[in-house]
C-alpha cells in the first residue's frame, strides 16, 4: 500500500466534509424562516401562550442554540462541533440529539439500501453480461431488454406503478408503512416477515428503477471484452465456455462497474430517501422530510453531513482496494 496516497486521500475526504459543512450551514441560513419562532409559535396556537412568554421562550432557546451570536461564530462553533462528532441536539425533538435520531433511523435505510443496490448490482450485470456474450442463448441475451427499457422509468415514479397497482388494485401487497398496524416490534419469526411483507415494494421500486442501467453499460463493456485477445486466446486453449465467461470475460468486465457502484451509492441514497418518505418508512428520508418541513436544520445538516461522509468515504475505500481487484492498476504514484 502506497502511504503517501493513502493520506492524500484521507486528506481529499476531509476537504469533502468541510466543504459539505459549509454549504449545509450556509444553505438553511439563507432561508428568512426562524425554526424556534415556527416551532413555539405553533405550540403557541395550541396552549395559549402569551406573547410575553412566547419571546422569552424563543430568546432562550436562540441563546441555547446559539442563533443570536454572529453568522461567522455560529460557523466557527458548528465546525468545531463538526470535528467532535457533536451533531447537536434536535431543536423539533428536543431534547433528543441528532445521532440519536440517526441510531433510530439508519437501521430501516441501511437495510433497504443495502439489499437493493447490492441485488441490482448483481443481476444487472449479470443480465448485461449475459446480454453480450454470443454463445448464450438468444432467450436469455433478451431477457434485459425489459430492465434496460424500464432504464427511463424513475424509482419514485416506479413506486407510484407499483403502488397503484400491486397494492391498491391487487392488494397482494402493503401499501405502505415498516409494518403492520397493531404489532409491537420484537424479534418473533412473525414480526419478520410482516417488516419483509412491507419492504418488498420499496425495495422493487429501487431495483426495477436501477437494474436497467447496470445492464446497458455490462452489456458495452461485455462486448468490448470479448474482442479482447485474452479472451481469444482462451477459446483457442479450449476452455470451456463457463471458464471463458467466469474468469475471463465476466471478471474483466465488472472492474469499471465497481468504480460506478460507488458513485450509484449517491443515486441509490437519494432515490431511497424520497422512497422511504413516499411508503412511510421510518429511515432516514422520513426523518430529514420531517426536519425539512420545520426548518429543523440542526437535523438537516447531521442527515446532510452524514450522507456525504459514507458517499465520501465509499468512493476512496473502492480506489484504494481497486488494486486488488485489477493486479495491472498499481497506486506507485
Amino acid at each position: 500500500m502506497n502511504w503517501k496516497r493513502l493520506i492524500r486521500r484521507l486528506l481529499f475526504l476531509v476537504m469533502v466534509i468541510w466543504a459539505a459543512s459549509t454549504i449545509t450551514f450556509l444553505i438553511p441560513r439563507i432561508s428568512p424562516r426562524n425554526p424556534i419562532r415556527e416551532r413555539f409559535g405553533e405550540l403557541a396556537r395550541m396552549g395559549g401562550f402569551t406573547p410575553t412568554d412566547l419571546e422569552t421562550i424563543i430568546a432562550s432557546y436562540s441563546q441555547k442554540f446559539g442563533l443570536n451570536k454572529p453568522l461567522w461564530q455560529q460557523y466557527v462553533d458548528y465546525i468545531t462541533s463538526v470535528a467532535r462528532l457533536d451533531l447537536g441536539v434536535s431543536m423539533n425533538k428536543f431534547p433528543k440529539t441528532v445521532w440519536a435520531l440517526l441510531m433510530e433511523s439508519l437501521p430501516w435505510t441501511t437495510s433497504l439500501l443495502f439489499v437493493t443496490t447490492v441485488l441490482s448490482f448483481v443481476i444487472g450485470n449479470l443480465l448485461g453480461a449475459v446480454a453480450a456474450w454470443p454463445p448464450a442463448p438468444k432467450w436469455l441475451r433478451t431477457l434485459a431488454t425489459p430492465f434496460v427499457l424500464l432504464m427511463g422509468v424513475p424509482p419514485v415514479l416506479m413506486g407510484v406503478f407499483l403502488l397503484f397497482f400491486v397494492a391498491f388494485k391487487l392488494k397482494l401487497l402493503p401499501m405502505g408503512s415498516a409494518y403492520s398496524i397493531g404489532r409491537i416490534p420484537d424479534w418473533s419469526f412473525s414480526f419478520i416477515l410482516d417488516v419483509l411483507k412491507h419492504q418488498i415494494l420499496p425495495a422493487l421500486s429501487l431495483i426495477l428503477g436501477t437494474l436497467g442501467s447496470w445492464v446497458l453499460s455490462m452489456r458495452g463493456m461485455g462486448i468490448t471484452i470479448h474482442g479482447e485477445d485474452y479472451v481469444t486466446f482462451a477459446e483457442h486453449k479450449g476452455l470451456s465456455g463457463v471458464t471463458i465467461f467466469r474468469d475471463y470475460y465476466l471478471r474483466n468486465a465488472l472492474l469499471p462497474q465497481v468504480t460506478g457502484l460507488a458513485l450509484a451509492v449517491g443515486t441509490m441514497v437519494t432515490s431511497g430517501i424520497v422512497i422511504e418518505q413516499f411508503y412511510g418508512l421510518p429511515g432516514i428520508g422520513s426523518m430529514l422530510y420531517d426536519a425539512i418541513k420545520v426548518n429543523d436544520f440542526l437535523v438537516i445538516y447531521g442527515v446532510v453531513l452524514f450522507i456525504t461522509i459514507v458517499i465520501a468515504t465509499l468512493m476512496v475505500v473502492v480506489e484504494m482496494l481497486y488494486p486488488l481487484l485489477d493486479p495491472r492498476i498499481r497506486h506507485d504514484k
